[in-house]
């Protein structure tokens, strides 16, 4: 190879590894105790309630039917087939996922890419936005959104009675062994895996959840997302919308290509983030990447 040639292939290993890799707050290996398939009901875990998949399942059965009956009014998944909801789901870097959601639009709802809703984004911190912002690494140190406690996410507005359906995509997402694509590449609490929906674990929407994670092979558990929470194999924190609200990502993480070396996508997908722009969506005013380039989180 000349030597331009060898640079170029540097740079562009470079920015694949950017989103979505060492940039972040929490790399020490953590010692929580795993929740138990088929154990007690909640054990610790690091400071969070931890559920096994059944017992989780119970405990939102009741839940669920106890608030239906007391008419507590958090979002009813069967309320109406036109209901749009809000939700996002993290596992790992923002990029991949989003692409497999856009996907999902599309296999699902029959949505055409321009009119997909799934962009990627930040979700999960106790601290919410800082000065109205939450923003990727960048040189300046604002608003980064690992300091502010959020993960990476991909957010989307979909029908309510929909919802486990995109649960089960989700839950695809991980291998027979419950670990999500990077999971030994991207580790840290900016990368855990979580699932906001209204109402959190007061909702039908957390028992449709588990349910999806059964009938896509039952390898995953679940616990109660509080903010700020630990990067954990194999454990998907569910969060509360209104308490932990999704936060747009910039412009240049819309749309992008995937983690893995070779994992590109169609230039028409590529293109959606400056189709979105140019009819006035506003992904935000955060600094343009680590140093300034807007490109692989650079």
């Amino acid at each position: 190879m000349t030597s331009i040639t060898l640079m170029t292939v540097a740079i562009v290993g470079f920015l694949q590894l950017q989103c979505c890799s060492a940039w972040t707050t929490n790399l020490s290996p953590t010692t929580a105790r795993l929740p138990s398939r088929l154990g007690a009901e909640k054990i610790d875990l690091d400071g969070n309630d931890a559920s096994s998949r059944r017992s989780f399942l119970q405990t939102a059965s009741v839940i669920v039917a106890s608030s239906i009956i007391t008419n507590s009014g958090f979002a009813n998944a069967d309320s109406g087939d036109d209901e749009l909801i809000n939700v996002y789901f993290g596992c790992g870097c923002f990029w991949h996922v989003q692409h497999e959601f856009v996907e999902a639009e599309k296999k699902t709802l029959g949505r055409r890419p321009d009119e997909a809703t799934s962009r990627a984004g930040y979700a999960g911190g106790k601290a919410g936005a800082l000065d109205g912002k939450v923003c990727y690494h960048n040189a300046q140190g604002i608003a980064d959104y690992g300091k502010l406690g959020h993960a990476e996410v991909v957010s989307m507005r979909i029908p309510a009675n929909k919802f486990e359906l995109f649960a089960e995509e989700y839950c695809k997402l991980f291998d027979k062994d419950g670990f999500r694509p990077d999971q030994f590449g991207d580790r840290g609490s900016e990368y855990r895996n979580l699932v906001g929906v209204p109402g959190g674990k007061n909702s039908a929407y957390a028992e449709m959840l588990v349910k999806a994670s059964v009938a896509t092979g039952d390898k995953l558990d679940f616990a109660v997302g509080k903010g700020d929470d630990k990067d954990v194999p194999k454990v998907v924190f569910i969060m509360d919308t209104n308490e932990f609200p999704f936060y747009v990502g910039e412009r240049y993480h819309q749309f992008h290509d995937g983690f893995n070396f070779g994992e590109d996508y169609p230039k028409e997908y590529n293109g959606l983030a400056t189709k979105f722009a140019k009819d006035g969506e506003n992904f935000g005013d955060c600094p343009n990447g680590l140093v300034g380039i807007g490109i692989g989180g650079l």
